[in-house]
């Protein structure tokens, strides 16, 4: 064991990095923002011509975060402090980027502004379980191989946090009644992640949530019986004179609830209860009247709360004879 410690010492001290390596800074959280290194105990911004899609994965596991999504110089300020100047040399299999091979950098000057930005996908660490949605239920969080129950006592703050991780919306409720015990953390309710929050040491009770975004996005289509329909430019095509059927539908996660559908332009609305999970809207013969753009709102009363989701718009264009 202390031959591997010993190796370990060299190679830091051979890049010269210290266990901080990289950071982003000047991002919304701690998964965007200019990539800095750290050398000889000070900070330096990376130049976009000494950085590569191979750079920008390593450095997005390095911070914790998930796969690249941004990549841009001045993306998040030019950087008004040191510049790096050597040039990665990242194979891909690296596990770090200070482990990657450095060169001297072809061109000896980095304009202003060409500070490399980056943005990494949030990690996926947190997730929703018990429950038919992926926005609710008990919270768990992925540390060290395995997932974890996550804890609280300030309930709605780290709920929050959750809900917006997860890109479910905003907090609807906090059911009590979670006897399992987790990790506890404390947050102030306006951070981006979970991991942005305050770790504690001890256990808290386990934390159970619901958010808006309980229901998944519903589907439309349009179909006839008459071979009135066919594809055109912006979307399905109707001849005048025949009839159609609009169709809304979602999956089968909670049962009961209502499909509405809209139409733009006016204030004409049909509501159908949802049976098997879908309605039928049929409509006798196409005329102008009903060119415009379509869409399902589907509405349930689950948990105690009222929650809809709506659908992408039906573009319908009505054409001659």
């Amino acid at each position: 064991s202390l031959t591997v410690s010993s190796t370990k010492l060299i190679e830091c001290s051979t890049n010269s990095f210290s266990p901080e390596s990289v950071r982003l800074v000047n991002g919304s959280g701690l998964c965007s923002g200019r990539v800095e290194v750290k050398s000889n105990q000070s900070w330096a911004s990376v130049c976009e011509a000494d950085f590569d899609q191979q750079d920008a994965e390593l450095v997005c596991r390095d911070v914790g975060c998930g796969a690249p999504a941004a990549l841009q110089g001045g993306l998040y300020g030019g950087g008004g402090g040191q510049t790096w100047d050597k040039e990665f040399q990242c194979k891909g299999n690296e596990s770090l980027l200070l482990d990657c091979d450095t060169s001297d950098r072809k061109n000896n000057t980095c304009l202003p502004g060409n500070a490399v930005g980056l943005t990494c996908s949030e990690p996926d660490d947190v997730r929703l379980v018990g429950g038919v949605s992926r926005c609710a239920g008990g919270v768990e969080r992925y540390d060290q191989g395995e997932w974890r129950t996550v804890g609280t006592d300030d309930w709605d703050d780290v709920a929050s946090v959750v809900c917006r991780q997860l890109g479910c919306g905003s907090t609807v409720s906090v059911p009590p009644g979670n006897t399992t015990r987790g990790v506890g953390f404390i947050c102030s309710g306006s951070e981006s992640s979970l991991r942005e929050c305050w770790r504690m040491d001890d256990l808290r009770p386990g934390l159970t949530v619901i958010c808006s975004d309980l229901l998944v996005q519903p589907d439309i289509f349009l179909t006839d019986s008459m071979g009135g329909v066919f594809r055109g430019h912006q979307g399905p095509e109707m001849f005048r004179g025949y009839n159609f059927t609009i169709t809304c539908s979602t999956q089968p996660q909670y049962p009961g609830g209502s499909f509405l559908l809209t139409f733009t332009g006016s204030n004409r609305t049909q509501t159908q209860p949802a049976v098997n999970h879908s309605a039928a809207f049929l409509f006798p013969a196409a005329d102008d009247s009903h060119q415009g753009n379509y869409s399902c709102v589907y509405d349930n009363y689950v948990f105690s709360h009222n929650f809809s989701s709506e659908s992408e718009l039906l573009p319908l264009t009505i054409t001659g004879n």
